[in-house]
């Protein structure tokens, strides 16, 4: 794993820090660190959830323009491969992700927080997709999750204009799931996810591939995603724990061993 991003684990929770100051630009290292870290974040039993952060002044404030700018076609051909793999390993862990914003999350930035299952900002932080700026369009997912997760017409707004969105706007909009304080923003981020720590985990992990793959299709395909994966769960541990403590205490009550 690159020494830009790293991965803690603490009290079941993950988090993938990003760390290079002063504004975590997300250069060829970093991608591939958190591709990295998002294959450790799923391998390891003792993460049951994930949080992304930046640190405590910004998210991350785009791509590395510089790197680019010498860039050509070919080139960017070859390495839009490895950007896309990057945030699609993020978006594939397949336990509860939350990004923790800070400061600015914008283009390869915004898009890593898209990548996570919830988004917690600070009050003062601003979200974008400014790549029209530049002449380019977003290359790792933008077009696709943010359209997704706030509707088509918003996401053509925020990428057509490549205007800055405030954590309040974002809020209104559903761009994030929770506005804090900014010296609160890690904190609330942990509390989102600590509630699956000790979960079913096999069981989150096919809601989350059943929401996620049924999105991508149409009803019928869908609902066969998700008949597979309630029949699959079905072998699990957890199953036969979670019922009978619901048959015998009442829903609420059982103690998952995430198997």
């Amino acid at each position: 794993m690159s020494g830009l991003v790293r991965l803690e684990v603490e009290g079941g929770i993950g988090t993938i820090r990003l760390d290079r100051p002063p504004m975590n630009a997300l250069n060829f290292e970093i991608q591939d660190g958190l591709h990295a870290a998002a294959v450790e974040a799923t391998q390891r039993r003792d993460v049951s959830a994930v949080v992304i952060h930046g640190g405590e002044k910004v998210f991350a404030a785009g791509a590395d323009v510089k790197e680019m700018q010498p860039m050509s076609y070919t080139d960017m051909v070859d390495r839009s491969v490895a950007l896309q793999a990057a945030f699609t390993a993020i978006a594939r862990i397949p336990k509860p992700t939350v990004a923790a914003i800070t400061g600015y999350a914008l283009g390869a930035g915004c898009e890593l927080t898209l990548a996570c299952d919830f988004r917690v900002a600070a009050d003062n932080a601003k979200l974008g997709q400014p790549e029209v700026l530049l002449g380019i369009i977003p290359g790792a997912g933008g077009t696709q999750r943010l359209s997704r997760l706030i509707g088509p017409a918003r996401a053509k707004d925020m990428i057509f204009t490549g205007r800055f969105v405030s954590a309040q706007e974002a809020l209104a909009i559903g761009l994030v799931d929770e506005v804090v304080a900014p010296e609160e923003v890690y904190a609330a981020a942990r509390r989102r996810v600590e509630r699956y720590v000790g979960g079913a985990a096999y069981a989150i992990r096919a809601a989350k591939e059943c929401i996620d793959r049924g999105l991508e299709v149409d009803l019928d395909t869908g609902l066969e995603i998700e008949r597979m994966q309630f029949a699959g769960v079905f072998a699990t541990r957890d199953r036969d724990i979670g019922i009978a403590s619901f048959v015998e205490q009442g829903p609420g009550k059982a103690q998952f061993e995430g198997h």
